[in-house]
């Protein structure tokens, strides 16, 4: 018998499982119950199951799929996970906490296909999409590490991958994350980081969702955007700002346009004098990102000097500007910089055995040898 994963089973379809089994379709509520709100790792913790029902589910299907390669906090308290599905492929996913806010930033993808110079995300292009069970998936193991007082604030889709391009397997994630079922996070909480991909970005305008739309400008032209983002090469910003502009009308949320900094490449004043033109009369915040380096690539963070005059010259234009601060940097917390750390062939090393939440013994794959 194949053993299945769980979090791909809807509500109704897990009901289904039950009632063709001759089980009540109510337990469908309970198990899902213990899995997001009780923080469960596996089914013999379901205590208020039949035990026939805990040995059933246990022969059928698993909670999580993933093994934890690397567990790493840094001093801010942010946490990093890096898993490997059991197809050997890897992907990262992060805790990030801000006074009483518990943020969680998840992938899409193995990879990234958008090709982004400064990304470490797309250094080796795009293996696969995740299903809807390992995006859920990421979300339940950052739940377990947080304490039992802790309770996840947002989501930002904005780990590794390009999550428009896949979602169809997204959407049904982030629907369950947001049931009072679920992990009762309201779509007002819930970012999806996109580089513009405007037939993507109008399909899920036509969904009507909730959710807010950051777009990843990183240039103020054409010219110097299809040197860093690579794929602006098929499109260009008029269509992107276009689509979001679309966006914005349908759904009334405030637009996010990503910006990361890179030192002598787009941070210049007369980029910033561009970025003005470009974004005057859009209800928009900016997002400027210093960037955070990423061993191999040849890109600095701006000087502090540089920094602060190309963010003057945003203000002094109106334009709403925020930066963004440095999270994680001493556990290689930007997309993909933790992956690239630990070869694939390469054990996590240093023999430490980490928990995810208690009793790690409950949770597959969570005790792990990381450092």
């Amino acid at each position: 018998m194949t053993v299945r994963h769980l979090l791909d089973l809807t509500l109704a379809e897990l009901k289904q499982w039950l009632t063709e089994r001759g089980l009540p379709a109510f337990r469908a509520a309970q198990i899902q119950k213990w899995i997001f709100e009780k923080r469960a790792g596996s089914f013999e913790e379901m205590t208020d199951l039949p035990k026939d029902l805990r040995t059933r589910l246990a022969e059928e299907f698993v909670i999580f799929l993933s093994k934890v390669v690397a567990h790493k906090t840094a001093e801010d308290g942010t946490e990093k996970l890096l898993l490997e599905w059991q197809d050997g492929n890897r992907i990262e996913c992060v805790l990030i906490r801000e006074g009483k806010r518990r943020t969680i930033c998840i992938s899409t993808q193995v990879g990234c296909a958008m090709g982004c110079v400064f990304c470490a995300s797309g250094l080796d292009g795009v293996a696969r999409n995740l299903t809807t069970g390992e995006i859920l998936e990421q979300m339940l193991l950052l739940n377990r590490v947080q304490s039992d007082e802790e309770r996840l604030s947002n989501i930002v889709v904005m780990g590794m991958g390009e999550p428009l391009a896949n979602l169809d397997r997204l959407l049904p994630a982030l629907e369950k994350a947001g049931d009072p079922a679920g992990l009762g996070i309201g779509g007002r909480h819930i970012t999806i980081s996109t580089v513009g991909l405007p037939p993507a970005m109008d399909r899920l305008t036509a969904m009507q969702t909730n959710y807010h739309l950051a777009v990843s400008l990183h240039a103020p032209n054409d010219e110097l955007r299809n040197q860093i983002v690579p794929v602006n090469k098929s499109m260009s910003i008029a269509a992107i700002l276009e689509a979001a502009d679309r966006f914005f009308a349908d759904n009334g949320r405030r637009l996010t346009f990503e910006y990361v900094l890179l030192g002598e490449l787009n941070d210049r004043p007369e980029h910033a004098e561009e970025l003005v033109e470009l974004l005057r009369g859009r209800t928009a915040l900016l997002n400027v990102i210093p960037y955070n380096t990423v061993a191999g690539l040849p890109y600095k963070t701006p000087t502090a000097r540089a920094q602060q005059r190309f963010l003057d010259i945003l203000r002094d234009g109106g334009v709403n500007v925020q930066v963004r601060t440095r999270k994680g940097d001493e556990i290689d917390a930007a997309c993909g910089q933790l992956r690239r750390s630990f070869p694939q062939n390469a054990a996590a090393g240093g023999g430490v055995e980490v928990q995810i939440g208690a009793p790690a013994t409950n949770v597959s794959g969570s005790q792990i040898d990381g450092n």
